[in-house]
């Protein structure tokens, strides 16, 4: 069965008055508080993007009405579908869904871990490079510092730390750990060392404990900016397998892009519509003025 890769460009969405009520309106009432919540418009609109990939998948891979179920959390705030709602004969569906820089993501399998992460390659704003990387060695081991700084110049050592970086997000969203795993335990080799847009990479493997662990990690470039990896466990068999019974490893999916019109394609409204929620996005600033000066 097919996974899912899809991506929204959350940085060159300015929602009108329209879509952004029926946005509103389409999320439950306590996503639609938390999401009203946020000080700068550009993560409540990644947020709200967030829940809406959700919604989507859930209406379009597992059968659902668009209205017809209720999303909940962990106790870490991983959103997930309770297993009491699943729809006899469909498959158990694993999901993930990450938001940083320019984009939202989501990742999702049919019977398999899976966890994503996208990030931006940006200058750190109140130190060198050098510096960044000084506060930041407890998260990679000896050898990812080596190939980090092998990298080239200030940029191409950045943009090689957030694909480290991407990679070992994915994979901690994966098993649901959370804040509490000491990232120096995982160890990635990467392959290739470079990496072209359009092109989605298998190659890079991973030691947890100094043991070559079997996931698979897809790495791409949502543009040139973007790093977006995705972690795959170990296919369940009653998924996998193919006519001779072998368990059969699917090929890498490429990320695509939606509209907000592929978003709220399934959507049926859940609340009334609620003019003050546009009032107050519309009083929101985009981004902190540091964030704002970079882009």
């Amino acid at each position: 069965m097919d996974g899912v890769r899809w991506a929204f460009r959350c940085g060159s969405w300015a929602p009108t008055r329209s879509e952004w009520t029926l946005a509103a309106r389409c999320v439950q009432p306590e996503e639609k508080e938390r999401i009203g919540q946020f000080v700068f418009a550009k993560d409540a609109k990644s947020a709200m993007a967030g829940r809406l990939l959700i919604r989507k998948l859930v209406c379009e891979k597992m059968g659902f009405a668009w209205d017809g179920f209720r999303l909940e959390r962990t106790a870490r705030g991983k959103p997930f579908l309770p297993r009491t709602s699943s729809t006899p004969g469909v498959p158990h569906w694993n999901f993930n869904v990450s938001h940083q820089g320019d984009y939202a993501v989501l990742a999702a399998e049919a019977g398999r871990q899976v966890g994503v992460d996208v990030m931006k390659t940006s200058r750190p704003g109140s130190s060198s490079v050098q510096e960044f990387f000084r506060i930041m060695n407890r998260q990679f081991t000896d050898l990812e510092w080596t190939n980090i700084r092998k990298a080239g110049s200030d940029w191409d050592q950045l943009d090689m730390f957030y694909r480290h970086w991407t990679l070992k997000e994915s994979f901690i969203k994966a098993i649901g750990t959370g804040l509490g795993f000491d990232l120096q335990r995982v160890e990635f080799h990467i392959s290739p060392n470079q990496m072209r847009e359009g092109q989605v990479y298998q190659l890079t493997r991973m030691y947890l404990d100094n043991e070559e662990e079997d996931w698979t990690f897809e790495e791409s470039l949502l543009d040139k900016d973007h790093h977006v990896a995705v972690a795959l466990g170990k296919p369940d068999i009653n998924t996998s397998e193919g006519e001779a019974g072998t368990v059969c490893e699917a090929p890498p999916l490429s990320f695509t892009l939606l509209s907000f019109s592929d978003l709220v394609s399934k959507a049926t409204p859940l609340l009334e519509e609620d003019p003050a929620y546009w009032e107050r996005f519309q009083s929101k600033k985009e981004a902190p003025s540091r964030q704002s000066e970079q882009q």
